[in-house]
């Protein structure tokens, strides 16, 4: 409330007053006249009297009285105002009509519809594993779109730049680069992007503010794919996160490298996207109740040619256990089809207390977030899994939603799997699902048309944590 000045005459008895004795005097105000009157308390020999008084000499005094006035309500985005480029069409637009070439393994096209979600999954009639609706089949590179279509629906989103927290560059770098990873593309072809994006940039007036410091950008692939280091053509990926301007910004990674401060992984996109609260808690309140006949379970490939890989004796401790159910997605046409199933991947992370998630070709994995979604508490080999990635989304205290098993003595043999996860106690077990049940809202992302009122996902989270960041700096170049 803001405080308004108004000034009231209040009458005091003069120095010529005939009372002598110690004297209190208290106005009466009146509607009238606010100086009408004044209550005179005389202190005479420890007794008080009261006298009504109109005294003779009276001396006015103007004293300042402050009542409140009713202010303008406070803007619930200051702090959280973000700005977005609109870029050349070649950093995003184009990328998706020429989504056929996006990848050299698979058409990306159909992952693409849908605002990057993919195709609607049907379940059969009979079937009851997903809930009714939002369900999709979602690449796990697509969150470069999924993330530009939830912003441009971002209750804070500004055409203002000078009023932006932050400012957001939609470019679609893992899309970008993934038309060149295989096909011995040479470096300059795969920087050609990145170092246009990037003069592009220096000449905004916006990135002249703070150098890019308040400028974010997302990355649907690995940071090794942005990282090449040297200039040569059999090296893996771009240098887009290596160019000199590239290292003022903050980079959202679905996997960070892990030895830099502008990196911060966010989750990978999983088949659901809730357009409101309440499909959220339903969906929460049906794996809460989800009946779990297997102890443990892994849904993956082997990696035959890797001698650092644990998968192979995972798979083996999984098939020579009743209490295990192994989802293979090798060396059959009909087990890629169904690890490639959305449907019959959530059933196993339903039907499963624990879901094994060791590294696969890098550290993390797109499914620790479809077990989570499934209420399947993961098993954890590495701390680049996810304890030492995911800080914004996942508890510090990670043995609250997880279980922790050192890669070294699986490949030791010192520890069998079965024995391990039998030996904690059921009310372990039901406090850790219960984590993560919790933890579901802020490791989805929602259906980009739509907003949510009383949950956080996983794009309120970075959004959140990339304004903390930016912020910091902020002060920091203050104090400086």
């Amino acid at each position: 409330m803001n405080n308004a000045k108004h000034h009231v005459e209040i009458i005091r008895p003069s120095k010529f007053s005939p009372i002598l004795n110690e004297t209190t005097y208290a106005p009466i105000f009146t509607k009238e006249n606010h100086t009408k009157t004044i209550v005179a308390t005389l202190h005479d020999e420890g007794n008080s009297t009261k006298h009504i008084i109109n005294p003779p000499p009276l001396m006015k005094e103007k004293v300042e009285v402050f009542t409140k006035v009713p202010t303008k309500k406070l803007d619930p985005c200051i702090g959280k105002y973000i700005y977005a480029y609109d870029l050349p069409s070649r950093f995003n637009e184009d990328l998706l009509k020429g989504c056929h070439s996006l990848m050299k393994w698979e058409d990306m096209c159909p992952h693409l519809t849908n605002l990057g979600l993919g195709p609607k999954i049907v379940e059969e009639p009979d079937g009851n594993v997903l809930s009714k609706k939002n369900w999709y089949a979602t690449n796990q590179f697509s969150l470069e779109v999924i993330f530009h279509n939830i912003m441009k629906n971002y209750k804070c989103l500004t055409n203002d730049s000078s009023l932006a927290s932050a400012i957001y560059v939609p470019y679609y770098p893992g899309l970008d680069v993934g038309r060149y990873l295989w096909g011995g593309f040479n470096i300059s072809i795969r920087d050609e992007s990145p170092k246009a994006l990037m003069k592009f940039l220096g000449q905004q007036p916006q990135w002249k503010r703070m150098l890019g410091k308040d400028h974010f950008m997302i990355g649907g692939r690995i940071g090794w794919d942005f990282r090449r280091k040297r200039d040569e053509n059999e090296d893996w990926g771009t240098k887009l996160m290596f160019l000199p301007q590239a290292s003022n910004m903050s980079f959202l990674l679905i996997e960070a490298c892990g030895l830099y401060d502008n990196e911060f992984p966010i989750p990978y996109p999983t088949y659901f996207h809730p357009s409101n609260d309440d499909e959220i808690l339903m969906w929460q309140n049906k794996i809460r109740k989800m009946k779990r006949p297997y102890l443990f379970s892994f849904a993956g490939a082997p990696r035959p040619n890797s001698t650092s890989s644990i998968r192979n004796e995972l798979m083996k401790q999984c098939e020579s256990s009743k209490s295990c159910k192994l989802f293979s997605c090798y060396n059959s046409h009909n087990s890629k089809k169904h690890c490639g199933d959305p449907v019959g991947v959530m059933e196993v992370f339903q039907n499963s207390v624990f879901c094994l998630q060791p590294p696969g070709d890098s550290y993390t994995r797109r499914s620790t977030f479809d077990s989570i979604l499934g209420g399947c508490i993961p098993v954890f080999f590495h701390p680049q899994s996810a304890y030492k990635q995911y800080l914004w989304h996942f508890p510090k205290n990670y043995s609250s939603y997880s279980v922790y098993i050192p890669e070294i003595d699986v490949k030791e043999k010192r520890v069998m799997i079965n024995e391990t996860l039998f030996n904690i106690s059921k009310s372990q077990v039901l406090a850790m699902r219960e984590e993560i049940i919790g933890l579901i809202p802020k490791i989805l992302y929602r259906d980009p048309s739509s907003r949510l009122e009383k949950y956080e996902d996983a794009f309120d989270v970075a959004v959140k944590g990339v304004l903390r960041r930016i912020e910091a700096m902020r002060r920091d170049n203050r104090s400086n």
